[in-house]
């Protein structure tokens, strides 16, 4: 229970259907301190609970003092137990990931890191320890289990649908795994918590990455690895040099902002190179690419043998396309796209479909520009 809506109704739906819940919140890497919210005596709000819910700072990310104060209070409501789960020193390693990614001139993806590591990796592991059957979170997404083994399955809504980030789940945790509200839509959540007296019905949604509640990957990159971030040049395709840069971790493929410096039309970052401390710069076009390399890959499914139709997912806010893709490796894959896509970023996820099942991915390990004439 992270004190966001959706594990808020994640919860209570379980508890309707008479499950017996335990709720749970991963103390992470926020910078305030969770203790003043670790009293074992939890109470519901007396009254109207949206009069009387706690006065909130502004809302940083999904795991602040704030946040633990809301999650208690509707595990209070619900009538269930509540407990503080110290991650803080599990999540360091999430936060050395991030910063060592940048620095390789990856883009990371803290979130999937997240879900593989500590939601159903450590929370897993202490939910076996209570001998509990399922691990649940309010993810929207679906889990199948008709066909006698889990399928993950998308979000009934589409703008929502949070599958992609669940992409490194294995086949035996689908089999424990529960998302209880996959198949609504971000209004009905809100009513269902509005009318169960929730009072994080109207809660915004947090966007941030948690441990940089001000949005600041840079500053926290420079903070956190000062000795790595370093001035360099800004080249074009051919190699000209065109300008400096204060650290190639300050930019991400794709990035049209910040690169104060005016060649008569629109630039893009088209490339990285952490080697060199170079980054390239080019036209919208020379984004494009016909496909990718991915490793440290995951099937959902038996890894197909043959070239394989399906739709790729690139990035959790961009949708699915008609693509290719085949087994490369014991640990390797390859997705070409029937028509090309811009900014594809090394170190993010690839995200394979069939239909609206997920049957495996990779994290992107190299950008194919074009593909060598069969």
């Amino acid at each position: 229970m992270s004190g966001g809506v959706d594990s808020s109704v994640a919860a209570a739906l379980l508890v309707d259907r008479g499950y017996d819940v335990v709720g749970c919140f991963m103390r992470l890497g926020s910078d305030d301190s969770v203790e003043a919210a670790e009293s074992p005596h939890a109470t519901p709000a007396a009254g109207d609970a949206k009069a009387d819910r706690p006065v909130r700072q502004e809302h940083q990310g999904c795991c602040s003092l704030n946040d633990a104060e809301d999650a208690r209070l509707v595990a209070a409501i619900l009538g269930i137990p509540f407990y503080v789960l110290n991650f803080r020193k599990d999540f360091g390693r999430i936060m050395d990931y991030f910063v060592a990614e940048y620095n390789a001139g990856r883009t990371p993806n803290p979130c999937v890191r997240c879900n593989d590591w500590l939601k159903f990796g450590k929370l897993a592991d202490y939910a076996a320890s209570l001998d509990a059957d399922y691990v649940a979170t309010g993810h929207y997404a679906r889990i199948d289990r008709s066909s006698g083994r889990a399928r993950l399955l998308r979000g009934v809504d589409g703008h929502k649908d949070q599958s992609y980030v669940l992409f490194g789940m294995t086949r035996p945790q689908l089999e424990y795994m529960m998302l209880p509200i996959g198949d609504l839509d971000k209004t009905q959540t809100r009513r269902i918590a509005e009318a169960k007296g929730l009072p994080v019905f109207d809660k915004p949604d947090s966007y941030e990455i948690c441990f940089v509640p001000d949005n600041d990957y840079r500053g926290f990159i420079d903070r956190r690895a000062p000795q790595q971030v370093a001035t360099g040049n800004v080249i074009d395709g051919d190699d000209n040099v065109l300008g400096t840069h204060d650290g190639h971790q300050h930019f991400t493929i794709g990035q049209r902002r910040g690169l104060s410096m005016s060649l008569g039309y629109p630039i893009y970052v088209t490339n990285k190179d952490a080697k060199t401390n170079t980054i390239t710069v080019g036209t919208k076009n020379q984004l494009l690419t016909e496909g990718l390399a991915a490793n440290q890959t995951n099937w959902l499914i038996d890894p197909p043998a043959d070239v394989t139709p399906c739709t790729a997912k690139i990035r959790s806010n961009s949708p699915a396309v008609p693509a290719t893709v085949r087994v490369t490796g014991p640990d390797a894959l390859e997705v070409r796209f029937k028509q090309h896509q811009r900014a594809v970023s090394p170190g993010q996820v690839v995200a394979c479909y069939q239909g609206d099942e997920l049957i495996g991915g990779g994290w992107i390990d190299q950008v194919i520009r074009r593909f060598d004439a069969p």
